[in-house]
């Protein structure tokens, strides 16, 4: 077994005590088949010397690492789902395994998806699909490489189990995920604690939100609201790559945020195919609550439902303020995020604005495939040639077009250097939509062939070292 120096474990939500998780037994599986380890962040935690014996112990029957959580723990939590209350939620299929800090000095989670029953697991099995752990794998990899802040797929190991599900053709094949993650406290977290009307556990989860996620707050006066004003800048820019992503989570109900901003928990998620405001990502969001356009509204909703969690100990007037700062951060962050994804730099808040405007009308107009633009045009009028000669030149015509491009080249390349990575000289772009995804599955599914699961994952991080969006910006460093 080989830990490096960089391993430093700090088990500190356990230390909370057992009015916040559960301890829990992981499921003793039939089988286990490693079928997905991340290499790039495994080092980052002191982990990457594991040998397939020691992940297999470790991320399979979940033996504790050393220094680290004696047992695994459920979380408690509540949630609004689809704006409806449940009191009776929690980790029904999941836990914390771990904590550690990375090499940046973050606390970071391991924790499962897919690892047993809970106390919380409501009759179900507390199993996840191997197919589920393939998507989640594939959508934190995107979104990381599209610069959007995101837990990490760690490792997944296929379990040998056979598994019915109503959404999935069965029997299906079963997995167990290790996610890893920027703190899986949830606004949910404290939804559950003021529901029970305990100002004492609210309380102590405000402090222990400061000291390992905000530390910069210590000497707050206001630690409720100085808090909620840190989690509404953080989910702000959550909201807005993703929309500069274009990306559906799919389920964004209280319990899915958290207080750090970091996306995680990637059930039916979707890429856009192209521009469609109303596109929706789970079939069962008839109603079109959590769709492509309404996720920033539905974040900012959901920040009211936390607001009013810690009015249980916070002043109402503070809170309002601070979550009055959310229309403008997240503007801010809205054009911040498609700079970024272009490849240029601000030329003033009205002409970025008119660039974004300009850019969606044109995608409207054009109805073609949501990350085209931003591969052919990166860095803007430095990559003309390159798309007026590429496949599809033909779309880059027209009144529409003619405006966003004028827009484009209001602004100045950053980093113009990065258009030399071999990710610019592919003609076809690395494009998540679902067919590529089901093209990914159903050759495992049909032939146990993992060639094009693999080759879609180096392609994503090919493409994400040519984009580089994640410099300078905690997180993104394998």
């Amino acid at each position: 077994m080989s830990f490096s120096d960089r391993y430093r474990p700090n088990p500190a939500f356990a230390r909370l005590g057992d009015d916040f998780s559960d301890p829990v037994e992981p499921a003793d599986f039939p089988a286990a088949i490693e079928r997905f380890r991340n290499d790039r962040w495994a080092p980052a935690i002191g982990l990457g010397g594991l040998d397939p014996t020691d992940r297999e112990a470790h991320f399979q029957r979940f033996e504790p690492l050393p220094d680290n959580q004696v047992t695994p723990r459920a979380m408690r939590y509540h949630g609004h789902q689809f704006r409806t209350y449940n009191p009776e939620l929690g980790d029904g299929r999941g836990f914390l395994f771990a904590q550690l800090h990375d090499d940046r000095d973050r606390l970071l989670d391991l924790a499962t998806k897919g690892s047993g029953q809970t106390p919380w697991s409501r009759g179900g099995d507390g199993r996840l699909t191997l197919k589920g752990a393939v998507r989640e794998v594939l959508a934190a990899e995107m979104l990381e490489a599209l610069g959007v802040y995101t837990s990490k797929a760690f490792c997944v190991f296929e379990t040998g189990e056979q598994l019915a599900r109503n959404d999935e053709p069965s029997p299906t094949r079963s997995a167990v995920l290790t996610r890893l993650g920027h703190s899986h406290v949830r606004f949910g977290t404290f939804q559950r604690h003021a529901y029970e009307g305990s100002s004492e556990r609210i309380g102590r989860l405000i402090d222990h939100a400061i000291e390992h996620y905000y530390p910069h707050l210590e000497g707050a006066p206001d630690r409720p609201a100085a808090l909620l004003e840190a989690v509404v800048a953080a989910s702000a820019s959550l909201a807005a790559s993703w929309m500069a992503a274009g990306f559906v989570h799919g389920v964004l109900n209280t319990d899915n945020l958290n207080l750090t901003g970091e996306s995680f928990d990637y059930g039916p998620w979707r890429f856009l195919p192209h521009y469609e405001p109303g596109f929706t990502a789970a079939y069962f969001d008839q109603q079109g609550l959590y769709c492509f356009a309404r996720q920033p509204e539905t974040v900012f909703w959901a920040l009211q439902q936390l607001a009013n969690a810690l009015a249980l100990v916070g002043e109402r007037p503070a809170l309002e303020a601070a979550l009055n700062t959310f229309p403008t951060l997240y503007r801010e962050a809205l054009l911040d995020a498609f700079l970024r994804r272009f490849g240029v730099a601000s030329a003033g808040e009205e002409a970025d604005e008119v660039l974004v405007r300009s850019f969606l009308a044109f995608m409207e107009t054009s109805k073609m495939g949501w990350q085209a633009p931003f591969h052919d045009w990166f860095c803007g009028e430095a990559s003309a040639r390159r798309a007026m000669a590429g496949p599809r030149a033909a779309t880059y015509s027209g009144e529409a077009f003619e405006a966003w491009h004028a827009a484009l080249a209001a602004h100045e390349p950053v980093r113009i250097e990065r258009l030399s990575h071999p990710a610019f000289e592919r003609a076809d772009l690395v494009d998540l939509v679902i067919d590529t995804v089901e093209a990914g599955w159903a050759s495992i599914a049909e032939s146990d062939d993992w060639s094009t699961f693999n080759a879609l994952i180096a392609d994503i991080r090919e493409a994400g070292k040519g984009f580089d969006l994640g410099r300078d910006r905690v997180g993104f460093r394998p």
